[in-house]
């Protein structure tokens, strides 16, 4: 089935470029120049993923991806200023999966793409065909929801994906650049907060739970291991 890349950016020629260059790599590409009418896009072309720009005329990226998060976990890959380090993180706590800085290389966003498309896929079939269990801590990775306390909690897909990796084996410790492989698939960047901010994220969820909340503990100078006692 062919998949469906949503481009929002205002920035015409880049649009032009990316939609030869992902309808040439064999995806359907779908573009908005601007994030005033992204949600109503998101719920009609119903894309396998987004690139969306942070700077956008009128309503900002960082806008528009709060509107589709609350509604939809579609993965997305948020475009940032070189160096601009704030735009990063704000948009990976706000639920975006991943991030490129302009300019760019076609072929590594293709890649970024490739890679969570598949941990998407991965997410939904062979690595969460069955619930996984842990400490009073259910994930169904297919449904993209963690269960505390017969409460069910919506998460991205990537957030999916690493709560997976963590609760598969409780205990062990992983180092980043052991998740970095496992839920991004690519290597570990000593600059790249994507680990630390979406392990704060989880923690954040596991928090009002006094049970739960020191699951997720802190190896010193390595990584993070998931506790189940």
């Amino acid at each position: 089935m062919e998949q469906t890349i949503l481009i929002i950016d205002d920035d015409a020629k880049l649009q032009d470029l990316l939609t030869e260059y992902l309808e040439n790599s064999g995806f359907k590409v779908a573009s908005l120049l601007n994030g005033q009418e992204a949600l109503s896009n998101v719920r009609n072309v119903a894309p396998s993923l987004i690139i969306l720009d942070v700077m956008l005329p009128g309503k900002d990226g960082l806008e528009v991806l709060r509107d589709i998060r609350t509604e939809s976990t579609v993965p997305i890959i948020m475009l940032t200023a070189r160096g601009d380090d704030a735009d990063r993180i704000v948009g990976l706590e706000l639920g975006a999966d991943d991030y490129l800085s302009k300019p760019f290389n076609p072929r590594e966003l293709l890649a970024r793409i490739k890679a969570i498309l598949r941990r998407f896929d991965n997410s939904t079939t062979k690595v969460s065909s069955h619930q996984i269990e842990c400490a009073g801590i259910a994930l169904e990775a297919s449904r993209q929801i963690l269960i505390i306390d017969n409460e069910q909690i919506t998460l991205s897909p990537t957030e999916t994906k690493l709560m997976a990796e963590l609760m598969r084996q409780p205990n062990h410790e992983f180092s980043r650049d052991d998740l970095m492989t496992k839920v991004w698939g690519r290597e570990f960047n000593a600059y790249d907060r994507s680990i630390d901010v979406h392990i704060s994220k989880l923690r954040n969820i596991l928090k009002p739970y006094n049970e739960h909340a020191h699951r997720i503990r802190t190896v010193w100078g390595k990584g993070y291991m998931f506790l189940s006692d």
